[in-house]
């Protein structure tokens, strides 16, 4: 995936999807998709989501709708998850 030069914004290389670039915690950039969903952190702790919030925390959640009164925050999906040749950027 190539980064964009303009901002934090950018095209996956391989799907043509657009893309926001998210620093992460460790410092690392991560391809997330660019639409900004709405999760909660389930009381037991884990969801079954991977969300990256914009702080580039990585939580374990699950998607709720907008304007969901138990909602726990907002954060994007990784693109890596989404992607449809995901497979091309893997390692062998």
């Amino acid at each position: 995936m190539k980064k964009a030069n303009r901002g934090n914004f950018g095209t996956c290389a391989k799907c043509r999807q657009q893309i926001l670039w998210i620093k992460t915690i460790n410092g690392k950039n991560m391809p997330v998709n660019a639409r900004l969903i709405t999760y909660r952190v389930p009381k037991e702790g884990k969801g079954k989501e991977r969300i990256v919030t914009p702080n580039g925390e990585t939580v374990s959640a699950e998607i709720v709708q907008p304007g969901t009164q138990d909602a726990t925050g907002i954060g994007y999906i990784s693109h890596f998850a989404t992607c449809p040749v995901a497979n091309m950027f893997r390692r062998k």
